[in-house]
C-alpha cells in the first residue's frame, strides 16, 4: 500500500478542461484502430458502444489491488514502467481514453496488411477472448501483434520488425565494426592482456560485423 501511495505522485493523470471529442459514428465493431502515443504506435480493437480493447503495459496492476485506480486512463509513466516491469494486460476503455487525446486512425492497416481482414464480429470476439492480464515483450507481443491477430490471424508487428532492421543497420555498419575494433584493441591494452588469443578475438568479431555489413 505504502508503495502504491508513493508511486501514485508519478501515476497522476493531468487535468484536462475537457477531453477531445470523437465520432463514434465513425467505428464498427471489429474496426482496427491506431494512435501515436510517445515514441511508438499504439493499437486497439473497437468493441462498439464506445469501448475499445487492447493491449497496454501497465505497472500499477503489479503494485496495487485497487480496481478504482487501475480503471482509470493509463499515463504514460505507467505505461513506460510497465514495459521495463513486463507487467501488461489486455483491457477495455473507452474511445477518448484509448487514444489519450491523438488522432485515430481506421483500419488503416488494411492497405498494409496482405492478409484480409476477418468478418468484425469475430475480430471483436477474438479481442474479448483474450481479455486479462498478460506477459508483455517489446519484440514478441505488443499491442501490434495483439490487433494484428485478432483482425487478421497472424501476431506480426510491422513496428517490431522497423525497429529490428534499423538495429540490425546500426550494429552491422562498417563504422561499427571499426569502432569496436578501437574499443576492443584499447581495453585489451589498458588491462594489460596482450595475447595472441585476445588479438586474434578482437579481431575476428570486427571481421565478422565487417563482413556482415
Amino acid at each position: 500500500m505504502f508503495l502504491y501511495q508513493l508511486l501514485s505522485f508519478f501515476f497522476v493523470v493531468s487535468k484536462k478542461e475537457e477531453k477531445p471529442k470523437y465520432d463514434l459514428s465513425l467505428y464498427k465493431r471489429g474496426d482496427l484502430l491506431e494512435v501515436p502515443r510517445t515514441l511508438f504506435t499504439h493499437f486497439g480493437i473497437y468493441l462498439g458502444d464506445d469501448r475499445v480493447a487492447h493491449l497496454i503495459p501497465d505497472i500499477l496492476p503489479a503494485i496495487t489491488k485497487n480496481k478504482s485506480a487501475i480503471a482509470k486512463m493509463v499515463t504514460n509513466n505507467r505505461l513506460i514502467l510497465g514495459a521495463i516491469t513486463k507487467e501488461a494486460s489486455v483491457r477495455v476503455d473507452s474511445v477518448a481514453d484509448f487514444a489519450y487525446g491523438s488522432e485515430i486512425l481506421i483500419n488503416h492497416m488494411d492497405k498494409v496488411c496482405a492478409q484480409p481482414p476477418l468478418d468484425g464480429d469475430e475480430v471483436a470476439r477474438r479481442a474479448e477472448k483474450l481479455l486479462g492480464s498478460v506477459t508483455y515483450s517489446l519484440l514478441w507481443y505488443n499491442c501490434e501483434h495483439y490487433v494484428m491477430y485478432c483482425r487478421y490471424g497472424m501476431a506480426i508487428s510491422y513496428q517490431t520488425y522497423q525497429f529490428c532492421t534499423t538495429i540490425r543497420k546500426i550494429v552491422f555498419s562498417r563504422l561499427s565494426a571499426f569502432l569496436t575494433a578501437l574499443c576492443g584493441m584499447c581495453t585489451v591494452l589498458y588491462v594489460g592482456c596482450v595475447t595472441p588469443l585476445t588479438f586474434l578475438l578482437v579481431l575476428l568479431v570486427s571481421f565478422t560485423i565487417w563482413m556482415a555489413a
